[in-house]
């Protein structure tokens, strides 16, 4: 009967104000704990953001390792991670400003490097000679040469693996680190080239 009690199943009787109340309060219980894990989700999303970004390949450049429109996670976190030689980078393109390259990093900060014929080698301050970077990635070697040229204070020299088509440092120069947005270190499409990106220890030839 409209604005009688309510019976409950006890036998007992709740007021019809104590019950909307109640089921106000719910509600209200329901709303906190969804906005609660939505800024959750947020925070932990941005968070992630922060660190990793995904990035579509364009572009030859590093054939036959890497190729067009394949996608890579990029890791950002370059404090914790630093760069070694060999790793794969994306980066903003020196020459062109609005767009991201990806290459390899082959020469460090300090290192003085020279191409002679395609093959790269390095000369690190401590050592008296240049020596011969082996490069188990590369399928074809390019006929260029360049340098010698010294690599200076939070710089890098990266070279595209497709070393005939490969806009790079070769061309352009020195790779600023404030340039670098990320290291690839996880390729997820297509599906059959899911997995880490190898990674290279490289050596030097006697």
């Amino acid at each position: 009967m409209e604005g009688s009690d309510q019976l409950s199943t006890d036998g007992s009787v709740t007021p019809p104000s104590q019950s909307i109340a109640s089921s106000t309060a719910g509600v209200w219980k329901l709303l906190r704990e969804f906005l609660e894990t939505a800024i959750l989700t947020l925070l932990i999303f941005l968070l992630v953001r922060a660190v990793v970004q995904n990035y579509r390949v364009k572009g030859s450049s590093m054939e036959p390792n890497i190729h067009d429109g394949q996608y890579l996670m990029v890791n950002k976190a370059l404090n914790l991670f630093p760069l070694q030689r060999g790793d794969v980078v994306i980066f903003v393109a020196p020459p062109r400003p609005r767009d991201d390259f990806i290459k390899r990093v082959v020469a460090l900060p300090g290192e003085t490097v020279e191409i002679r014929q395609g093959r790269v080698h390095i000369k690190r301050p401590e050592w008296k000679e240049f020596r011969l970077l082996d490069e188990p990635y590369i399928s074809h070697f390019a006929v260029y040469s360049y340098g010698p040229a010294t690599v200076g204070p939070d710089q890098y020299f990266v070279l595209g693996d497709n070393r005939g088509n490969s806009d790079d440092s070769h061309s352009w120069g020195m790779l600023p680190r404030k340039n670098i947005i990320g290291k690839a270190w996880l390729s997820y499409w297509p599906i059959r080239t899911f997995g880490l990106l190898p990674r290279y220890t490289l050596a030097f030839s006697p």
